[in-house]
C-alpha cells in the first residue's frame, strides 16, 4: 500500500470511528430521554363549590388559617383582598379602599403569598414586589425584581417565582435576591407558561397559563411529576357558563390548598365559581 493510499485508509478509519462514537453517544441521549417517567395522571374529587365574584381577575389564592388571600390583576382592576370560608370579604379596619387594597391603574398585579406575617405581591411588567403586614394589609415595604412577575409561594425559608417560562426562582424573603433557579420539565423537554403557584407537602403544583391542568413539580429536580387535568371541573360544578365564552383570557387560575381540610381550592380569571377538590 503506497502512503497516498495509506493515508486516505487512515483518514477514513478516524472519520468511522468519530460517526460511531457520536452515534452511541446520541444513542445514549435518546436513552436518556427515553427514562425520564412521564408524569402520573392525577385524578380529583369535588367536595363543593363556592361563589367567586366574576370580577377578581385572579393571580394569586392562598390559605392562612380560615382566611382566603386573594390577589388579582388586570390595569384598574389590581387589588389584595380577604375572605373567610364563605368566601365573602372581610370587613375590618382597613382604610385603603374599604376591604381591598387598591394599586395605582399603571400595575397589574400578580401572585401572593404570605411568609412570615407578611404578605408578598408580584406585579407583572413593572417589576415590583410590594410586601405588606399580614394583619393590616398596610405597605412596608417594596423590592425590585428583574423579571415578569407571575405566581408566587413559599417554603419553610425561601419564596418560590415564576416569570411565565420554564424556571422558577427560590428567593431570599428578606432582600428578593435568587437564591436558585429550576428548570421544570417532563419526559418531552421543558414546560414553559408556568403561572400560578402552591407549594404542598414538599412539592409545587402550578397553573399553566391558557391551559386546564395544574401540574405537580418535584422542587429539589424540577421534573413533572403529575398533571391534573381539570378541563371538565366547570362541567361538574354545574356552572351557568364557561368564563371563556365571555373573554379567551378567563382561564383556570388559582390554587390555594387548606391544610386543615387538606384539599384545593380551585377557580379561574373572572369565573364564576370556586371549586374545593381532594386528590385522589
Amino acid at each position: 500500500m503506497n502512503t497516498k493510499i495509506l493515508s486516505h485508509f487512515l483518514v477514513f478509519i478516524s472519520i468511522s470511528v468519530i460517526l460511531f462514537a457520536c452515534g452511541n453517544n446520541n444513542q445514549d441521549a435518546v436513552t436518556n430521554e427515553n427514562t425520564i417517567k412521564a408524569p402520573q395522571n392525577l385524578s380529583y374529587e369535588l367536595i363543593k363549590v363556592y361563589p367567586h365574584d366574576t370580577l377578581s381577575y385572579t393571580q394569586g389564592l392562598e390559605w392562612k388559617g380560615d382566611t382566603l388571600i386573594e390577589g388579582t390583576g388586570d390595569y384598574s382592576k389590581s387589588y389584595l383582598h380577604l375572605l373567610d370560608t364563605t368566601m365573602k370579604v372581610i370587613k375590618g379596619p382597613l382604610k385603603l379602599n374599604g376591604p381591598k387594597v387598591a394599586y395605582e391603574d399603571a400595575i397589574f398585579g400578580e401572585g401572593i403569598t404570605q411568609f412570615d406575617h407578611k404578605i408578598y405581591q408580584l406585579t407583572w411588567k413593572t417589576k415590583k414586589v410590594f410586601v405588606y403586614d399580614a394583619k393590616t394589609l398596610q405597605k412596608i415595604n417594596e423590592f425590585n425584581w428583574p423579571y415578569e412577575g407571575w405566581g408566587l409561594t413559599h417554603n419553610d425559608s425561601s419564596l418560590i417565582v415564576s416569570t411565565g417560562g420554564s424556571n422558577i426562582y427560590f428567593v431570599d424573603p428578606n432582600t428578593f435576591s435568587i437564591q436558585r433557579t429550576l428548570g421544570v420539565y417532563n419526559n418531552y423537554g421543558y414546560v414553559s407558561d408556568i403561572n400560578e403557584l402552591e407549594y404542598v407537602n414538599g412539592k409545587i403544583y402550578a397553573n399553566l397559563y391558557l391551559h386546564d391542568n395544574i401540574i405537580q413539580i418535584d422542587p429539589q429536580t424540577g421534573l413533572v411529576t403529575g398533571n391534573l387535568d381539570l378541563s371538565d371541573i366547570l362541567a361538574k360544578a354545574s356552572a351557568k357558563y364557561d368564563p371563556k365564552t365571555v373573554n379567551g383570557g378567563y382561564v383556570l387560575n388559582g390554587i390555594a390548598y387548606k391544610k386543615e381540610a387538606q384539599s384545593f381550592f380551585i377557580t379561574g380569571k373572572c369565573w364564576p365559581l370556586m371549586m374545593e377538590i381532594k386528590l385522589k
